[in-house]
């Protein structure tokens, strides 16, 4: 290989990049742009959704009950109805998202430690918010019995202590507050740090649109030393978002970063390696850049969401789907990520995920460089 072929479209690729206003958009501006656009929107805290209750049991105690679970901020009470049909006709038109009917006997049942006579009904088409009101009503529920009978067991002498044989204590380590965007910022970054991918696939595209290639190919320049002439100025550009985008994510989103960021900036450049290979990919074969973006979105964006573990397990996927994801770079990188930010983990532990990550690099870098024809198409 030489290096001065080697420099020489890297220096080309550079020019290029300050040049086009587009491509620098999209490798300096479009990652950081799109992490909070898609941390804002998939970061969501579910809050005052809309119940209604359908009390038949109209006592004091189930009063409170209402009171207890219609408390804070997380369920608000849309109204009190008087029939099921009420209840139907409320879910029907999306004024709320789960309905709470208090059974007759509700205070009765409850004092005589037979339960919570209580039907909950939630809206299936939204069972995001469905869930959730479910899940609070579940606790609070829980709450207001054990209060009311430790009100009786105190009435009647009973020390509380005899009675609580389980001492459960629940505690988040790394992200104690369970705050969303603790856990998703560092996975998006195996997203967002794509993009320069897509511009590797655009610029080979390019050329081959444009007929450009027919000046390189009047040159001695080989193979290897065009295509990573022409991915590692997008590396570079990609390392300064390895820079700009924890400091957003400690500063703006808050955070925390607990590992050595040499370590995570030494990774981080070999995903972009990797990542940038498989859009070389995809701009050997594709002639056009128009046909370059759409395939890159669905070799490189798609998988992203749904196989590099970010919102889903890759131990929950079925055999093929975890198999593919191990040929993604991302679903390596997100468990880099994830390991650097908030658990603080060092090589000693990233080390078979950092050697995957270079295996893809040659494998996909190896591929294009076989299927690329340095003739004219």
């Amino acid at each position: 290989m030489s290096y001065r072929h080697l420099w020489a479209v890297i220096r080309k690729e550079i020019q290029h990049i300050m040049r086009d206003r587009g491509t620098l958009i999209l490798v300096l501006v479009t990652p950081t742009v799109v992490l909070l656009l898609m941390t804002y929107s998939l970061a969501v805290d579910i809050q005052h959704v809309p119940i209604a209750i359908l009390d038949y049991d109209k006592s004091p105690t189930s009063r409170s009950f209402v009171q207890q679970i219609t408390a804070g901020d997380d369920l608000n009470l849309y109204l009190n109805v008087n029939s099921f049909h009420e209840i139907e006709e409320l879910l029907t038109r999306g004024k709320i998202k789960a309905a709470v009917i208090i059974d007759p006997g509700f205070s009765e049942d409850l004092l005589t430690l037979q339960g919570l006579s209580l039907q909950v009904i939630i809206d299936g088409t939204e069972p995001e918010s469905g869930g959730f009101a479910v899940e609070n009503i579940g606790w609070r529920a829980e709450a207001f019995a054990n209060q009311i009978l430790a009100n009786q067991f105190q009435a009647q002498g009973i020390p509380l202590d005899s009675i609580q044989p389980i001492d459960l204590r629940i505690l988040a380590w790394y992200n104690p507050s369970l705050a969303p965007q603790v856990d998703l910022v560092p996975g998006l970054l195996s997203i967002v740090l794509g993009f320069p991918a897509f511009s590797v696939a655009l610029t080979l595209a390019r050329e081959h649109e444009h007929r450009t290639m027919e000046q390189l190919l009047a040159t001695p320049i080989k193979r290897i030393e065009l295509l990573l002439g022409k991915m590692i100025p997008y590396i570079l550009a990609g390392l300064l978002n390895v820079i700009i985008i924890p400091l957003l994510a400690m500063v703006w989103f808050g955070v925390p970063f607990n590992g050595n960021f040499m370590l995570f900036f030494v990774l981080s450049a070999i995903f972009l390696f990797a990542e940038l290979s498989m859009g070389m990919i995809i701009g050997v074969f594709m002639r056009s850049q128009s046909a370059a973006l759409a395939l890159s979105f669905l070799v490189v964006m798609f998988p992203g969401f749904f196989l590099t573990g970010i919102f889903f397990p890759t131990v929950s996927m079925p055999e093929i789907a975890r198999l593919e994801s191990l040929f993604l770079p991302g679903t390596h990188y997100a468990i880099i990520t994830r390991g650097v930010f908030l658990t603080g983990i060092g090589l000693d532990v990233l080390w078979p995920y950092a050697i995957f990550l270079t295996f893809l690099g040659f494998l996909f870098t190896g591929v294009a460089s076989t299927f690329f024809k340095k003739k004219l198409a």
